[in-house]
């Protein structure tokens, strides 16, 4: 079997076999196989052009999720589920959904990703924390999750290594939105979590990946039919991603945002309704509640007796780092500035886009513009008024924080480009838009 036919083959619209697609997955995960760079690359081109059914994206993951060890987990006796999110701007909802899902009896692997452009990554924001570890063995991973029921971690050399470098070469050749791609990246790692169940949190909106309602849909149910293929129980939740997800935007101020939470503050509605919704879907598929509306109750329970809070502070100093940082936010990194920005005119905010935001707190270094970059973590945004508040001319917006006056000069700039301020009031943005199941 010769690479270059496989390309062909693709390339002509033709389908693969398993075979074939098993030896594309070697070819990835080990360097011995001595398949190019340039020839994966090809074959991706082909897929992004010519695109795979769902027969072949099924048998991609799977071979993707098999090219590298799986965590077990079968000696675990609660309901091994996870989330996945396909990213956005203020978008810290697992740093208070995997702690909280593991007070309410289920078991939490979660693999996340560091962030690049204008999207935050979980394990960036994690590390904000001092001394919180995300780089674990797979023993070490099994055994936290048996003590204390979740584990955040990055992914290891170990798990799915042929994603590690598929995803590599997508980003490089601007074959990232492939749908048979996406599919087989998310899932092939989340294939070898060893779960029962995953809940997929699909972006829809400016500051997403897709921003077409329609693209979104037919990733959500590429996403729910591939798992299920893989004997996964999953949803797909379509979520809006036009502003920022709550009130925070930034590492360490996102882990204010998740503390919050889990201390029952939920003046942030929009991040609460999008935390217990999908954890509501969590606990329906995990067995732990006849349907989402009673396991969201549950969450709210769960959050009002303390034990989610209690199981955050577990999990940091599991991790490594100071447990204290879950009563005691001073302990979290600052930025050395702070400054307002005020409302241009009288009127009611009808815009604030979330890309904008995000690119915008990637200026002050809160985000990576490459993967070189050094975060500041105590930098971002904090969010005072947002789309339908009504605000007069010189109202604080946000406030900006930063450790550099010029970058905090050009943010501020870029941040207003995102801002509209009307006459009218605009009608209000549903936070969660669809549940395809």
């Amino acid at each position: 079997m010769r690479m270059l036919d496989i390309i062909a083959k693709k390339r002509q619209g033709l389908k693969h076999t398993d075979q074939e697609l098993a030896f594309v997955v070697k070819a990835a995960s080990d360097p011995k196989a001595g398949v190019p760079d340039y020839q994966l690359t090809a074959w991706l081109m082909a897929v992004c052009c010519r695109g795979m059914d769902e027969a072949e994206t099924a048998a991609l993951t799977r071979a993707m999720a098999l090219s590298g060890r799986r965590l077990d987990l079968k000696r675990l006796r609660a309901p091994k589920v996870d989330k996945h999110s396909t990213g956005g701007v203020g978008d810290g909802i697992s740093l208070a959904l995997a702690p909280l899902m593991a007070a309410a009896g289920l078991a939490v692997p979660m693999m996340s990703g560091r962030g690049l452009g204008h999207t935050g990554g979980t394990l960036d924001k994690l590390e904000s924390m001092k001394g919180f570890r995300v780089r674990m063995g797979i023993d070490e991973i099994t055994s936290q999750l048996a003590r204390i029921g979740v584990c955040m971690f990055g992914q290891t050399q170990d798990l799915a290594p042929a994603d590690r470098t598929l995803y590599s070469l997508r980003d490089a050749s601007s074959t990232v939105e492939s749908v048979p791609l996406v599919v087989a990246s998310i899932l092939s790692k989340k294939f070898a979590e060893d779960l029962d169940a995953l809940v997929l949190d699909v972006k829809i909106g400016s500051g997403a990946i897709f921003k077409n309602p329609a693209e979104a849909q037919a990733l959500s149910r590429a996403l729910v039919k591939t798992a299920r293929k893989l004997g996964l129980r999953s949803v797909a939740v379509l979520t809006s991603m036009d502003q920022p997800l709550g009130r925070y935007v930034g590492n360490a101020l996102e882990v204010v945002q998740a503390v919050e939470v889990l201390r029952g503050d939920f003046t942030s509605a929009d991040y609460a309704e999008c935390l217990l919704t999908l954890g509501g879907w969590m606990m329906h598929l995990g067995g732990k509640a006849k349907d989402p509306e009673e396991g969201a109750a549950r969450l709210k329970e769960v959050i009002r007796s303390g034990a989610a809070l209690e199981r955050f502070q577990k999990m940091i100093e599991a991790h490594g780092a100071d447990p204290r940082a879950a009563s005691d936010l001073d302990l979290l990194p600052k930025a050395a500035m702070t400054r307002e920005i005020p409302a241009p005119r009288s009127g009611y905010i009808s815009w604030l886009d979330a890309r904008k935001v995000g690119e915008a707190a990637v200026i002050l270094g809160a985000g990576r513009a490459n993967k070189d970059s050094v975060l500041d973590y105590g930098a971002g945004f904090i969010l005072d008024r947002k789309v339908g508040s009504k605000v007069k001319k010189g109202d604080c917006v946000a406030r900006v924080h930063g450790s550099d006056a010029a970058r905090m000069d050009e943010a501020t700039a870029y941040f207003l480009t995102g801002l509209r301020v009307e006459g009218q009031k605009p009608k209000p943005i549903p936070v969660i838009r669809q549940v395809v199941k």
